[in-house]
């Protein structure tokens, strides 16, 4: 019986030369990889370096040719691009009409061969909710498992929104008046918490003992045992975002770590895990630490070409400092002479700023000149446009928009220590005696910054990075590396903006 690794090596070499183009350097090896995966049942961590749109083929090829289930767990944006563009186009070479279901087509019998999609939501919640919607030992692939950490904690968040308070008193009329006093004490204290950009506030032992004391009278309402059930639990998050416009106010509970819930999940199937970039080493150490993959698997790192994926890096030697006076002025000056150069170009501009106001005070000064091409935080934009955004719109959105031309990173992705929820974080690493620099706020910020520039990557874009700190912090050297390869000068090339 022919090997499926042999199978889909044959098949996809053949594909990618029909293709006229390689496409991506490591097709072949991934596509080996998986397969061994779904024939063995063998789990494994692989570091694409690149997009999903260069690396779906080299896992869509062996579960499609594999005569096994396969569980594809991807985001709805992924989903929509594979089951639209690359799944027909393989169908038709491999002449094979191998049954792709989504969840929206309901429960799969025990029978089913073919590959289901399912979204983070959903597999999270069959796994964690013991659900066995799925058949058991089921080889499950992971798409965007850079994401799986922040999916898993957005999973098990439980919110009461401001109108919540309102229904409650509408259900449980006896009640009414403790439900009015711990909102209005509530009310009163989140908002006399210092102000801060990041619009939340952790919350205090008053205001938690408020929302124990209330979960403890009223206990047949689904949400508010949930979230009591919380607040009995270790190491668990307890804050309120902050609307100050409208005065309304939303409690949230979430874990501090993931580690814990994951792992017995990896124990019940074969999993391979695939992102653009997990963890700067190699065998993905805090990533598997952070997500509770204890076992010794394989794991497996690949680079970008430094030929065709090279990024042309600009990097000024003598920026003033991100917490000094000096800083906006010159971080001004640069920007506008930056877009400047490359506005004529019908390529998309992506300027990031993780600062609220200074987010809007760069669209101001750039709307001024560039009118209506200039949007902050848009995903409706013209392929010439500007586009100004935080960090976190710019790494959900990104598949959804254009290539950019040039990427303007103002200050390096690193959480700050003044947002209460990195804060909280922070704190937790340091009763467990972790150094929380190395262990929470580089892998994020090296995280960060690598998904970034992965899209320009395919164009061999300009990136400039505003942030002095890459020349004169310790950790420099670290983010210098998440960026390889690159072209790295220290002054403007006006050739680098040229058609």
């Amino acid at each position: 019986m022919k090997l499926l690794e042999a199978e889909v090596h044959t098949s996809l070499r053949a594909f990618l030369r029909q293709q006229g183009q390689p496409l991506w350097d490591h097709h072949l090896t991934m596509a080996r990889l998986v397969s061994r995966g779904l024939r063995l049942g063998r789990s494994a961590v692989i570091q694409t370096g690149t997009t999903v749109s260069r690396y779906g083929l080299s896992y869509l090829m062996p579960a499609l040719l594999s005569d096994r289930p396969v569980l594809l767990v991807a985001s709805p944006a992924v989903q929509q691009h594979l089951l639209k563009e690359v799944i027909p186009q393989l169908e038709e070479w491999l002449q094979t009409d191998k049954l792709i279901q989504t969840e929206n087509n309901g429960l799969i019998n025990a029978n089913f061969q073919g590959i289901l999609m399912v979204s983070p939501q959903t597999w999270l919640d069959n796994c964690l909710q013991h659900q066995d919607r799925f058949p058991l030992n089921i080889t499950t692939l992971i798409d965007g498992a850079d994401q799986l950490e922040s999916w898993t904690r957005d999973y098990l968040t439980v919110t009461i929104q401001s109108d919540y308070w309102q229904q409650l008193q509408g259900r449980y009329p006896s009640s009414g008046n403790l439900i009015q006093e711990v909102y209005l004490f509530l009310k009163k204290t989140i908002f006399s918490h210092p102000n801060n950009p990041y619009q939340c506030c952790l919350l205090n032992e008053e205001e938690y003992n408020s929302l124990y004391h209330l979960g403890s009278v009223i206990k047949d309402d689904f949400l508010l045992q949930q979230f009591w059930h919380c607040l009995q639990q270790e190491d668990q998050l307890l804050w309120a975002s902050i609307e100050q416009n409208k005065q309304d106010f939303s409690i949230h509970i979430s874990p501090l770590e993931v580690a814990s819930v994951l792992n017995p999940i990896w124990q019940r199937s074969p999993v391979v895990l695939m992102g653009g970039f997990l963890d700067s080493d190699k065998t993905a150490l805090t990533y598997r630490d952070t997500i509770g993959l204890t076992d010794d698997i394989l794991c497996l790192k690949f680079s970008p070409n430094r030929q065709n994926e090279l990024i042309k890096l600009y990097i000024l030697d003598r920026l003033p400092m991100p917490n000094t006076p000096e800083f906006q002025g010159v971080m001004f000056n640069h920007v506008h002479r930056l877009v400047e150069l490359c506005s004529h170009q019908s390529q998309l501009i992506i300027i990031v700023v993780d600062d609220v106001p200074l987010k809007a005070q760069v669209g101001t000064i750039l709307a001024a000149e560039f009118g209506s091409r200039v949007q902050v935080e848009k995903t409706t934009i013209a392929n010439n446009g500007i586009l100004i955004c935080g960090w976190d719109f710019w790494q959900q959105h990104h598949e959804k928009l254009p290539i950019p031309k040039l990427l303007i990173m103002v200050t390096l992705p690193i959480p700050s220590l003044e947002n209460p929820l990195v804060a909280a974080r922070v704190t937790y690493y340091k009763k467990r005696h972790k150094d929380w620099f190395r262990f929470y706020l580089l892998p994020t910020g090296l995280r960060t910054i690598q998904q970034a520039v992965m899209p320009l990557r395919e164009s061999q874009g300009v990136v400039a990075l505003l942030d002095n700190r890459v020349n004169y912090r310790s950790y420099g050297n670290r983010i210098l590396t998440a960026l390889e390869p690159y072209a790295k000068i220290n002054y403007i090339d006006v050739s680098w903006f040229e058609e």
